[in-house]
C-alpha cells in the first residue's frame, strides 16, 4: 500500500501535523474531531485553527483579520527570511497584501475575469478539452494529472496571459508551482533553496514576457499590466512579475487539483459516476459538491489586527490564523451527512475559493473547466476506471491538495 494512503489517526490528544503521510492521505477525520472538541484550536506552533463553517465565513469577511505576510514570514522563519528570493517575490501578490494595495492591484486584472468573459471562452476550452483527449484516446490509457488535468488550464491562463505557443513546453511538462511554501508548517533550508531557484527561473521568464508585449502588444493580459506599469503609479516592476507569476500559479494548480481529486471522489463512490454518466445535467451541480468535497485548497491564512472574539475564545492582537476550508465544508451544521458525496446535492456553497476581498478571482473559470472536463470524459470515454483509486499518491502539501498522478485507463 502506498504510504500516502494511511488513514489518518483519530485517537490521543489533538495534534496539527499537516505533511503527516495520514493526515495528507485523509485530513477529514482531523477536522471532524477539532469542529467537536475545539472548534478554535491553538497549535504547538502558536497559530489558532477555526474549523467551523460560521466561524470561517465570519472571519474571512472580518476586516479585523488582515494578512501581516512579512510578519507571519518572520515569526516562522526569522528576521532575516524576507531576504529569500521567493518570500520577496511573494510579498508583492495581491494574494498576500491588505488594502490599498490589494485594492490596487486586484483592480488591475479583474476585468479580464468577468462572468460574461469567462462565458465567452467556452467554446475555445471545449476545442481544447477535445484535442487533450484526442492525443490519448486511442492509447486507452493516460495520468489525468499530467495529460488533463494539468495541460488544459495552463493552456486556458498561458492563452490569456498571452504566452506565445511556442514558450509553453517547459510550463506543460509538469507543475510550475510550489505550493510547500503557503503551507503553516516552515519548508527545510532545502525546500526553501528549490523555491529561491524556482523563483528567480520564473521571474526571468516573464521579466521576457513583459519585454516582449512592450515591443509587440497584443489583446492579453500581460500587455494590460505592462501598461498599466509604464503609467508609473499602478503597478511597480516587482509588482508586475509577481503578480503575472500569481495568475499563472493560480490559473492552473487549482483548477488541476479540482479535476483530479473531483474524478478520484467520483471512481471512489461509484455509485455517483454511474449517477452522473446517466444524467449529465447534473453536472454543473457536481462540480460545486466535488468543491464542497474534497477542496483543492484547504486553507487559507490571516493575522489579527486586533484582539478578536470568536465562539467564546479570544485571540489577541497579532495572532496568526489558519481558516480551515476543507473542514468548513463539511460541517454538518451545513451539509447534512457531510463525508458522503452526493452530486445531487442542493444549496451548496463552497467555501473553495476562500470568501471576502480575498475571494478568489479565477472561481467561474476553474468551474467551466472542470465542467467540460466532466462532460468530455463522460460523452467520449464512458468507460474510464483508475486502477489506482484506492492507493492514490497524493502531494506533500496541506494547502495545495491534489495528486501527483491519477492513471486512468479505458477499453
Amino acid at each position: 500500500m502506498n504510504d500516502m494512503s494511511r488513514p489518518a489517526r483519530a485517537e490521543g490528544p489533538l495534534a496539527f501535523d499537516p505533511l503527516d503521510p495520514g493526515f495528507i492521505a485523509d485530513p477529514y477525520p482531523f477536522y471532524r474531531r477539532l469542529r467537536e472538541e475545539a472548534p478554535v484550536f491553538r497549535t504547538e506552533q502558536g497559530f489558532w485553527l477555526l474549523s467551523r463553517h460560521d466561524d470561517v465565513a465570519a472571519s474571512l469577511r472580518d476586516k479585523r483579520f488582515g494578512k501581516d505576510f512579512a510578519g507571519t514570514m518572520r515569526r516562522r522563519y526569522g528576521e532575516d527570511v524576507m531576504g529569500e528570493p521567493a518570500m520577496a517575490n511573494l510579498s508583492h501578490m495581491m494574494l498576500v497584501v491588505d488594502p490599498p494595495d490589494h485594492t490596487r492591484l486586484r483592480g488591475l486584472v479583474t476585468k479580464a475575469f468577468t462572468a460574461r468573459r469567462i462565458a465567452d471562452m467556452r467554446p475555445r476550452i471545449r476545442r481544447l478539452v477535445d484535442q487533450q483527449l484526442d492525443r490519448v484516446a486511442d492509447k486507452g490509457a493516460m495520468d489525468v494529472i499530467l495529460d488533463l488535468a494539468h495541460r488544459l488550464p495552463v493552456i486556458v491562463i498561458c492563452d490569456m496571459l498571452g504566452i506565445p505557443e511556442d514558450h509553453r513546453g517547459a510550463f506543460l511538462a509538469g507543475s510550475n508551482v510550489g505550493g510547500r511554501i503557503l503551507d503553516p508548517v516552515p519548508m527545510t533550508r532545502e525546500e526553501l533553496d528549490h523555491a529561491n531557484l524556482s523563483t528567480q527561473m520564473g521571474s526571468a521568464y516573464f521579466d521576457q514576457l513583459c519585454d516582449l508585449r512592450r515591443r509587440e502588444p497584443q489583446d492579453d493580459l500581460t500587455t494590460e499590466l505592462v501598461r498599466a506599469e509604464e503609467a508609473g503609479d499602478r503597478l511597480t516592476p516587482a509588482e508586475l512579475r509577481a503578480n503575472i507569476g500569481l495568475l499563472f500559479g493560480a490559473g492552473h494548480e487549482t483548477t488541476t487539483n479540482l479535476i483530479g481529486n473531483g474524478l478520484l471522489a467520483l471512481h471512489r463512490a461509484p455509485e455517483q459516476w454511474q449517477r452522473l454518466k446517466d444524467d449529465p445535467s447534473l453536472i454543473a451541480g457536481a462540480v460545486e459538491e466535488l468543491l464542497r468535497f474534497d477542496s483543492s485548497v484547504q486553507m487559507t491564512a490571516r493575522v489579527t489586527n486586533e484582539e478578536v472574539g470568536v465562539a467564546g475564545v479570544t485571540l489577541p492582537a497579532g495572532s496568526g490564523v489558519i481558516m480551515l476550508l476543507g473542514s468548513a465544508n463539511r460541517d454538518p451544521a451545513h451539509y447534512p451527512d457531510p463525508d458522503r458525496l452526493d452530486i445531487g446535492r442542493q444549496n451548496v456553497r463552497p467555501m473553495s475559493f476562500g470568501g471576502g476581498i480575498h475571494h478568489c478571482l479565477g472561481a467561474q473559470l476553474a468551474r467551466l473547466e472542470a465542467e467540460l472536463v466532466f462532460t468530455a470524459l463522460i460523452e467520449r470515454l464512458p468507460t474510464l476506471e483508475l486502477p489506482e483509486r484506492d492507493r492514490p499518491d497524493w502531494r506533500r502539501n496541506f494547502t495545495l491538495r491534489g495528486l501527483n498522478k491519477l492513471p486512468a485507463v479505458w477499453h
